[in-house]
């Protein structure tokens, strides 16, 4: 089956039996949606199976804090929509799907979000790093998010407490700011969003 794991190898999930599972880089969202709801988080990224068990305290303390500061901020301005892990998102061509920890869709584009999936680029997406797949955010995914053309990307590292802001420039992403406790992390795309770093990575 060739699985990437991202934890210990005797911690693997129950894969069912009597399915042929695909070979790495033949998964699709059908093979997606027959696999068990057993606690891990599956994604799958150009046609591979990418897997990691539930976050840690800390990565669910980060991520909520700063879901519900970008949330409320979002409704007060009727500026789209902020939706948290687990959705699912369906990068055309690259991702079926990705779960990202939090999802900002402009107004403008609010189409995208249907009932049970999210079904085009986001305008934000924010990962927040976990111990066994920080490599997958920083790497695997900083490529296919801005390959989709996410305009920006939020990595949160909950250990280092730090929040870089990556905005999207020629198919790329650049780095906008690399912020640590103390100092306030901005958003370029969601104008007038604004956090304290120690706010959202708590000591």
């Amino acid at each position: 089956m060739g699985l990437n794991f991202y934890a210990q190898p005797n911690a693997g999930p129950a894969i069912p039996q009597g399915y042929h599972w695909p070979l790495q880089g033949h998964w699709t969202y059908a093979d997606y949606c027959r696999l068990p709801e057993d606690g891990w988080i599956y994604e799958i990224i150009e046609g591979e199976l990418h897997m990691s068990p539930a976050p840690l305290t800390r990565h669910q303390l980060c991520k909520l804090t700063l879901a519900s500061l970008m949330f409320a901020f979002v409704k007060q301005n009727k500026a789209g929509v902020v939706l948290d892990a687990p959705t699912d998102v369906m990068l055309p061509g690259l991702a079926n799907p990705v779960q990202p920890d939090i999802v900002f869709v402009a107004k403008a584009h609010a189409r995208i979000v249907k009932e049970e999936r999210i079904e085009g680029v986001p305008d934000l997406m924010v990962e927040v790093l976990s111990p066994w797949n920080w490599m997958i955010d920083r790497h695997k995914k900083f490529a296919i998010y801005a390959k989709a053309g996410v305009r920006e990307y939020w990595i949160v590292d909950p250990q280092a407490r730090t929040i870089e802001v990556f905005v999207l420039q020629r198919g790329a992403f650049a780095l906008a700011g690399k912020h640590d406790v103390g100092k306030i992390a901005k958003s370029k795309v969601l104008k007038g969003f604004a956090v304290a770093v120690k706010e959202v990575c708590p000591a």
